[in-house]
């Protein structure tokens, strides 16, 4: 057996108090809050007093039962994405309730703010909706332009505690909220649940810079540990490196949290890189055992190709083809749904994959 260790290293981050008061500052420099300074010293004062003390969490209660240390104390904010989670499976699990489908809008852009003009992806999710609703499916829409245009929308980056060991990555992510380092109000306690109750998944995404906008990469960071992740914190006592090294040593059984589930794709782009971003989700997708709804389902091309950003959106009303690819995406991912849910089974039942990392 490998021997276990846990490697240090690297240069400390701690901050002083001029520093870490210096930075915490920087939210206030509107002129509105001038008059409210000394409410600002009493609360940045309590702000250092949960950074000095790492109080990461400090809302608990005791795990209880169906954990491994019913005693250990467990974070209140992560018990209730938890619940959330469980709900959602069980919605996803009722036969008797129409299938949900999940329709995600990947790109950044928004009139809301800077760019001042809704984006294409957008005009594409708004035009695959009305197909599933037709037939029959519950739709949520996930819209990620609002991680850049709505007060308080974030997804934190993804920590890699999978690296340490698979365990130590707990299923729903257990790394935020983090009060003491002001990391909070993380989205993907809301997003965990969309994507378990769906029965489908359509990602409509633009290409920036050959890969998927940012918005989107940190989403699919986060859904790591929808990807073998485990569901009792309890068992490595919070975040003990040495323990989840341990228990993966011992043998994992890398539970697929989101199998089954199926999926379809539209990426769109201007110049370059389509194919190349359809082609990563897809295998991100599968390798999360989640089945592709086929050909149909997984559609790249270009709107606009070569021509001026400034007549793209003229450009897509155009191209009645590329609409067309959009509608026969949400078709296909809409049938596989609908056969899968009649024949209640998934491609390859009993097979099992020999190296499941």
């Amino acid at each position: 057996m490998t021997e276990l260790d846990v490697r240090k290293g690297m240069p400390p981050v701690k901050l002083s108090r001029e520093e870490f008061e210096r930075r915490y500052r920087r939210e206030f420099v509107d002129p509105a809050f001038t008059p409210l300074q000394g409410e600002l010293d009493a609360i940045i004062g309590a702000a250092w007093d949960a950074y000095s003390n790492s109080r990461k969490a400090p809302l608990t209660r005791k795990a209880g039962a169906g954990f491994s240390d019913p005693d250990y104390d467990l974070s209140i904010d992560w018990l209730q994405t938890r619940a959330a989670v469980l709900d959602a499976q069980r919605r996803h699990d009722d036969a008797s309730a129409p299938a949900r489908i999940l329709i995600i809008n990947a790109s950044a852009r928004s009139e809301h703010t800077c760019p001042g003009e809704m984006s294409k992806t957008w005009r594409m999710v708004k035009l695959a909706e009305p197909v599933f609703v037709e037939m029959g499916f519950a739709v949520d829409i996930l819209d990620l332009s609002r991680l850049a245009s709505e007060f308080g929308k974030r997804i934190h980056p993804c920590k890699s505690c999978v690296s340490t060991a698979m365990p130590l990555c707990h299923w729903p992510c257990s790394c935020y909220p983090n009060y003491s380092l002001g990391q909070t109000s993380d989205w993907m306690n809301e997003i965990y649940p969309l994507w378990v109750a769906a029965h489908g998944i359509l990602i409509v995404t633009p290409v920036n810079w050959y890969h998927v906008p940012g918005g989107l990469k940190a989403m699919m960071d986060r859904l790591v540990c929808a990807d073998g992740g485990n569901p009792d914190p309890t068992s490595t006592h919070g975040k003990k490196a040495a323990e989840a090294k341990a228990i993966e040593l011992k043998g994992w059984p890398y539970p697929r949290h989101l199998a089954g589930r199926h999926f379809g794709l539209v990426v769109h782009g201007d110049s370059t890189g389509a194919e190349g971003v359809r082609r990563a989700l897809s295998d991100w997708l599968t390798d999360m055992h989640l089945v592709s709804s086929g050909r149909f389902g997984e559609m790249d091309g270009y709107v606009g190709y070569m021509e001026k950003y400034a007549t793209s959106h003229h450009e897509l009303d155009e191209d009645r083809g590329f609409q067309h690819q959009v509608l026969n995406a949400a078709r296909a991912l809409g049938n596989a749904v609908r056969l899968a849910r009649e024949l209640r089974d998934e491609p390859g039942p009993g097979l099992e994959d020999p190296n499941p990392k």
